[in-house]
């Protein structure tokens, strides 16, 4: 079976005046709402990388490059965003100082990153983990990096399915966080098969995960800009 290709790239926040200028005029709302100037370059810096990837994997020109986020399930405009007309997909994510955007081609994509923090580990565990995860993860000497860990894989999962909130994540069972990443079971009628998962590399003190709808085997490459 032939491999997918998945064309990750990493980039630390920045704002200037070249990302700013191929923001879309409802993007440079959204841009200008945001208080914190780290908001503004996570946002900022997570668009011009979108653009610039696509860019050079359908020969678009980035400035004319415009998404929709139309949900795929209810119709809503709060979906992921999507390049109309093209086979290839994305998914960005950010957090801290880290900003990641994954394509694909022909096959819906997530991906998530997530700065470990010291939150209320053994309460969310109980929210987001399934009875076999939170076993696992109470074993854990690294119970920070575990959780982060399971964490990045659903909600890179459910950003690829375009589920979001609305399917609950202690429905989904996935390989131990020491384990390569894949999905052991997901009950329930959100439930999305076939799915392949792979853990990222966003370095110390970080977790990313990507999850992709296909059964083929994927390749990665990751590229800091």
């Amino acid at each position: 079976m032939p491999v997918l290709e998945c064309a990750v790239r990493w980039a630390r926040p920045a704002d200037t005046p070249e990302m700013r200028d191929l923001l879309d005029d409802g993007e440079r709302d959204r841009y200008e709402r945001f208080r914190q100037p780290q908001d503004k370059a996570r946002f900022v810096t997570g668009r011009f990388i979108a653009r610039t990837a696509l860019a050079e994997a359908t020969g678009l020109d980035p400035r004319a490059i415009r998404f929709t986020t139309d949900c795929p399930h209810c119709g809503g405009a709060h979906g992921k965003p999507r390049l109309p007309g093209s086979a290839v997909d994305f998914s960005l994510s950010h957090s801290g100082d880290r900003v990641v955007v994954v394509l694909t081609e022909g096959a819906e994509v997530g991906v998530d990153v997530e700065q470990e923090n010291d939150r209320d580990i053994d309460r969310l565990a109980e929210m987001v983990l399934a009875d076999p995860e939170r076993t696992a993860l109470a074993a854990m000497d690294d119970k920070r990096r575990g959780f982060h860990r399971y964490w990045t894989r659903k909600e890179a999962l459910l950003k690829a399915t375009g589920h979001g909130l609305a399917a609950p994540m202690t429905d989904i069972h996935v390989s131990s966080p020491d384990a390569p990443a894949e999905v052991i079971a997901w009950t329930g009628e959100k439930a999305v098969s076939p799915v392949r998962l792979a853990d990222l590399d966003p370095g110390p003190g970080y977790a990313a995960a990507a999850a992709v709808l296909t059964d083929r085997p994927l390749k990665i490459t990751e590229i800091t800009y």
